[in-house]
């Protein structure tokens, strides 16, 4: 099948009997532009299916697109496309377009895909910082970008943040597993060289220690390779001549990790289990989670951009959205009698 050329502007303004220049001021400013006429244009260019270039009279005018740039990490993560969502579900109402473009969390991959990003002049870029330097970005932002960091903060970069309550929510529930008299509670978390994970990590050492028991170096997982599944993490854990009483995982893939060992031990007395984030099928399962907004997190990291926008200078903000904790059952087993669980 042949391929038609699209319609152009000019055989928009053939179409609609007006001049180019009419019809690209239908588009910029179409107050100017009497409202029959814009009417005979909107009508002409439907029937032509032609789509103006927006970017292209952007650049024209030496400035930057209505387009706001994304970066996140892994797209079978469900924590990045619920606040992709969010960003979206915001951008929806100021007119403003959203590219998204993905790290596969790999350091490597952020300045390359911002690069890419910044090249199509966006109006704005919010990442979810993998590499442990954003100083790349600092001259695009010197010279009006608005930089955006979510879930962590950007580094040796000046700029807005939005972050979560990361150290306060890991620290609730390893107090929740203590209160219910578990002291052997294991921390296990891939990848663990994030900001999210130290916060989280920072967390339970502190309800840890403040019910006495400071050294927790043997009860911690700590992994930086995404090769290494969780369930063998998890497992291993289990396999030990003393497993803990209780788990806490760090992020949603390990506490899936956690569910397939269990299931791969039948017979187990399974430990208390309480996962940071939830996830779709969390509440089906029973699991107790650390739960949270991402789609809130999107939102306003969304309104941060466009303030921004209106306004480049100023003190940056730093924001943290909070976190609760939700009781399904896994996470509020009491710790069984010594030998029961292995």
């Amino acid at each position: 099948m042949a391929v038609q050329p699209r319609a152009t502007l000019d055989d928009v303004a053939r179409l609609a009997g007006v001049s180019s220049k009419t019809v690209s001021r239908v588009y910029a400013d179409r107050e100017l532009v009497a409202p029959e006429t814009v009417e005979r244009v909107l009508s002409a260019a439907k029937r032509l299916r032609f789509r103006p270039n927006t970017l292209a009279r952007s650049l024209r005018r030496g400035g930057a697109t209505n387009a706001i740039g994304f970066i996140m990490g892994d797209l079978g993560n469900p924590f990045y496309y619920k606040v992709a969502s969010g960003i979206e579900e915001e951008l929806r109402s100021t007119g403003h377009a959203l590219i998204v473009a993905t790290t596969d969390d790999t350091p490597d991959g952020e300045e390359r895909v911002a690069d890419a990003l910044l090249a199509q002049r966006i109006g704005a870029l919010l990442l979810i910082p993998v590499a442990d330097d954003q100083s790349y970005l600092e001259g695009e932002r010197q010279l009006g970008t608005p930089v955006i960091a979510l879930d962590r903060p950007a580094r040796n970069l000046v700029a807005d943040s939005i972050v979560l309550e990361n150290r306060r929510g890991a620290h609730d529930a390893t107090v929740r597993l203590l209160e219910l008299g578990h002291r052997r509670i294991a921390y296990a978390c891939n990848p663990a060289d994030v900001y999210t994970q130290a916060e989280r990590l920072r967390g339970y050492r502190e309800a840890m220690a403040a019910y006495g028991v400071r050294d927790t170096a043997e009860l911690e997982r700590l992994a930086d390779d995404k090769s290494v599944q969780g369930e063998d993490i998890i497992g291993a854990l289990l396999d030990e001549p003393d497993p803990p009483t209780a788990i806490l995982t760090g992020n949603n893939r390990m506490t899936i990790g956690a569910l397939r060992a269990f299931r791969a031990r039948p017979g187990r007395t399974e430990p208390a289990l309480i996962g940071f984030d939830d996830f779709d099928t969390a509440d089906v399962l029973g699991i107790t989670v650390v739960s949270y907004d991402p789609v809130e997190l999107g939102r306003r990291a969304a309104k941060l951009a466009i303030a921004r926008m209106a306004e480049p200078t100023g003190f940056t903000s730093q924001i943290e959205l909070p976190t609760w904790l939700v009781e399904r059952g896994s996470g509020e087993r009491p710790p069984t009698p010594e030998g029961d669980n292995r």
